[in-house]
């Protein structure tokens, strides 16, 4: 029973789907939708417990806002941005594109849940 239960329970969690963007979770869009991929759903706070700021914002170059980048495949695939860790090696490489393009089709670069978005965004416009 324990073992069925166990199977089920990582069959769901690994089973590619429109992932769902948790709060400060950021949504990376500039090129999917062109490329016809789902956007890209960056989990923040699961890389930010493990790493400090300095690490991605400050070696690494991101800039502190959502969309601030020009991330591209081939800048990834160069070792740059997220291709600094996602090479294989480290963490999984881009040959599993569903592991990071699992957002919504059409949803906008954001951070999601980002209280000034929704200050700055009339009620009838957000998500």
């Amino acid at each position: 029973m324990a073992a069925a239960l166990l199977a089920l329970v990582m069959t769901l969690l690994l089973a590619p789907s429109e992932a769902r963007a948790e709060y400060g979770d950021v949504v990376m869009n500039n090129y999917s939708d062109e490329a016809d991929m789902r956007p890209v759903v960056f989990p923040h706070w699961f890389h930010r417990i493990r790493f400090r700021c300095k690490v991605c914002h400050g070696d690494l170059g991101f800039e502190f806002e959502a969309g601030g980048n020009e991330i591209n495949m081939l800048k990834i695939i160069d070792g740059e941005y997220c291709g600094a860790c996602h090479n294989g090696n480290i963490a999984w490489g881009v040959e599993n594109c569903e592991l990071c393009h699992t957002g919504k089709p059409g949803t906008e670069t954001q951070v999601h849940g980002s209280t000034l978005k929704r200050l700055v965004t009339p009620a009838s416009q957000s998500q």
